[in-house]
């Protein structure tokens, strides 16, 4: 979709994937990027930059996908939506039924609304959870749902919603599958990427990075100012109904991931290993050719990089991450 002079609406869009993408967003001749979030995770700090823009505003009347009537007024005269909205995989696992009426109940109401407001597009953002753990490597988009959680279990839903309602009212849309996403602006909040914070932390405070397990567990990191291109390369490309993986296609193990920020933050330290807790994939790299070749997208900061502007961040936004650290 050409997205010159569109009105976009970014549901979820004050979270660390959404705000990233709003910057990446405002970078093009786009008309006007509003904000749909209720702020339960998201914060008004990660759309600081994206505030100063006056095509960026946040919809006043609210931001909960379970509200249709103000849903369905937030996508008024919309050409473009993004939807990045869903509780986290932990909060699935502690609340299933909360799981099920946030993200597959919630994605129900978004999609109708895209249908009831002739929606040129939407890009719905699935995760690379629907795999479980790989019974291939890489994964393609054809690798078998191998899910075991409630989290998966939603996305997997939401996926085929997704293709239900393009068969059935001509929906154009595409999902993305992201791999562990890090990053500025990141929490404390995901399963697989809250180590890095939590390791950062601890070295502050002169002590051991801890690893549980045996640190052997394999996933692919992916910068999220990568993601955020992505987003801007689904929406405007020409295909539909069809997911992609949103991935470097790099394995690294944990154990390489803490050696590589005790390496960067000059740290002599020792790991600590610590018997394996709840773990819910143990391997999980993607492959990236699909989406390079059909979207345009191919991830370019190496995991090295990443954690440079992550530790960078952190290090200027101390109360900011403080804020973070509480809430989690």
């Amino acid at each position: 979709m050409e997205i010159k002079g569109k009105r976009l609406l970014l549901i979820g869009g004050a979270g660390l994937i959404g705000s990233h993408t709003v910057d990446e967003l405002l970078k093009e001749d786009i008309g006007e990027l509003i904000i749909y979030d209720n702020f339960c995770r998201g914060s008004e700090e990660n759309l600081e930059i994206g505030l100063k823009d006056p095509r960026c505003k946040i919809f006043k009347a609210g931001g909960d996908i379970l509200q249709t009537d103000i849903l369905d007024a937030a996508m008024k005269d919309i050409d473009g939506v993004f939807h990045f909205a869903a509780l986290w995989l932990l909060q699935c696992y502690e609340y299933p039924r909360s799981a099920f009426e946030v993200n597959v109940k919630g994605t129900f109401n978004v999609l109708e609304a895209c249908v009831k407001n002739r929606v040129q597009r939407l890009v719905f953002s699935s995760s690379a959870s629907v795999y479980g753990d790989a019974v291939e490597e890489p994964m393609t988009e054809e690798h078998p749902y191998n899910n075991t959680n409630f989290y998966g279990a939603t996305k997997i839903a939401d996926e085929h919603m997704c293709r239900a309602f393009y068969h059935r009212y001509k929906l154009p849309y595409v999902g993305l599958r992201y791999m562990n996403v890090y990053g500025p602006r990141q929490d404390y909040k995901g399963a697989y990427i809250a180590v890095i914070m939590k390791i950062l932390d601890r070295l502050d405070q002169g002590l051991a990075p801890i690893v549980y397990g045996d640190g052997s567990q394999a996933y692919d990191f992916i910068y999220v100012g990568d993601c955020a291109q992505a987003n801007v390369c689904a929406m405007k490309a020409e295909t539909t109904d069809s997911f992609y993986n949103v991935g470097m296609g790099v394995r690294t193990t944990i154990k390489e991931l803490a050696e590589l920020l005790l390496e960067l933050t000059g740290s002599n330290l020792e790991i600590q290993y610590e018997p394996a807790g709840m773990t819910f994939v143990k391997n999980r790299i993607g492959c990236p050719k699909k989406a390079k070749m059909e979207i345009g997208f191919e991830a370019h900061v190496t995991l090295r990089e990443g954690l440079k502007s992550l530790i960078e961040w952190r290090k200027s936004h101390m109360e900011a991450v403080e804020k973070r650290r509480r809430k989690a």
